[in-house]
């Protein structure tokens, strides 16, 4: 006898499995033990250091002051000639500087610790309303080529979680011509080891997860290269 079907024969009865009580235990044990090992790795998965051996040093304008005293003591620890600071507008206070970047800003702090004007590089990115890392690599990519300046490797100097979103993107800008590093500075807001005992350190540490899988799965570079505008130093 055929089954019956219910509904006018819309519906069909099937059998499926289901967990039993040991399978759901062993379920949620497996759930909890991937979730400990995530959250104990993430965030040195993200703060990651990989520097290459070169002689620029790149910085990110807006970081706390406190890497860019980092900076100026890796640079003296190796033989680099040129740093270059990127950076797009100021978010706040633009109307109250004389600096109306990131880039123009952290420049200055550079110089005010004691690196020299000849040494020290301010390269502005435009105003976007996203993907502003991949947009000041872009316009340091473009810095470089008009000046001939491509240098064969370059160390991008970034914060804490955010490094390895920064090394993902400088890569897609600056392809297999020039080799690019990373050094990354521990966030000081933070406990790193126990980042997710703040709210700072989780809505951080989560936030530049969910970036770094964006840029790494779903982003692609505009077709049209973004330029910068002419730095003023």
């Amino acid at each position: 006898m055929k089954p019956h079907k219910p509904f006018w024969g819309l519906l069909q009865r099937r059998e499926c499995l289901v967990p039993t009580l040991r399978g759901w235990a062993l379920m949620l044990v497996t759930a909890m033990t991937l979730a400990v090992i995530v959250v104990g790795n993430l965030h040195s998965f993200l703060t990651v250091t990989a520097p290459a051996a070169g002689e620029v040093l790149v910085v990110e304008g807006w970081a706390p002051d406190y890497l860019f005293e980092e900076t100026v003591v890796e640079f003296k620890r190796h033989p680099y000639k040129k740093v270059y600071v990127t950076g797009g507008p100021l978010e706040q206070g633009s109307h109250l500087s004389e600096y109306k970047t990131y880039a123009e800003l952290g420049a200055t702090i550079l110089l005010r610790m004691g690196l020299d004007r000849e040494t020290v590089q301010a390269v502005p990115s435009s105003p976007v309303r996203q993907d502003r890392t991949h947009a000041a690599a872009v316009a340091l990519n473009n810095w470089l080529r008009r000046h001939n300046a491509m240098p064969a490797n370059l160390n991008v100097v970034s914060l804490g979680a955010h490094s390895r979103r920064s090394w993902l993107l400088f890569q897609k800008v600056f392809g297999g011509n020039t080799r690019v590093g990373i050094i990354a500075i521990e966030d000081r807001d933070y406990d790193p080891k126990h980042w997710y005992k703040t709210s700072l350190g989780v809505r951080l540490v989560t936030d530049e997860a969910i970036a770094y899988l964006y840029a790494r799965f779903v982003f692609s570079s505009p077709k049209e290269p973004q330029t910068a505008p002419t730095s003023t130093r």
